[in-house]
């Protein structure tokens, strides 16, 4: 009997781009005002604290609003496939054992690129079964958030 249940969100929206210039986008992502600019109503800071950017093992520290209240997130980057993919994890193994991993994949598709966010979460299944409403209210709250970076993304890549 599994403790912990699976739960993986997913947006996905198509770009008319090269997978070059969306990974570019996602890789200078490396300071407060380049975050903000990807989603100014959510995105507060983002800090690389050790590290180059967007490279296997970095480290950084965003701040980003979800459901209304502003969360502070560091994560360490875990894989990268240039112009393909980035993972990335919480550093803190308590909450890896919760949040595994995110990632963002880009698949060109002929003239057009597909870009996905994915978020991997656990919950208990008494969690589940008593946060009930809280918790969906919190998974819509990031599935929404999720929506909007790649609608942002397409609207700047595709200006």
């Amino acid at each position: 009997m599994k403790l912990l249940e699976d739960i993986i969100l997913k947006d996905s929206i198509e770009i008319k781009t090269s997978p070059e210039r969306i990974f570019d986008f996602l890789v200078h992502l490396v300071d407060d005002k380049s975050y903000r600019a990807w989603h100014p109503d959510d995105h507060v800071a983002l800090e690389w604290i050790t590290g180059n950017p967007w490279e296997e093992g970095s480290i950084a520290r965003a701040q980003e609003y979800l459901h209304g209240k502003v969360h502070t997130l560091k994560f360490r980057v875990t894989r990268v496939i240039p112009s393909r993919h980035i993972e990335y994890a919480p550093t803190s193994r308590l909450l890896r054992l919760y949040f595994p991993r995110n990632a963002f994949a880009i698949e060109p598709q002929g003239a057009v690129c597909v870009f996905t966010a994915t978020a991997h979460m656990r919950v208990g299944r008494l969690v589940k079964r008593f946060a009930g409403a809280k918790l969906e209210t919190a998974l819509d709250a990031v599935k929404k958030h999720m929506r909007e970076e790649g609608e942002h993304l397409k609207r700047i890549l595709e200006a």
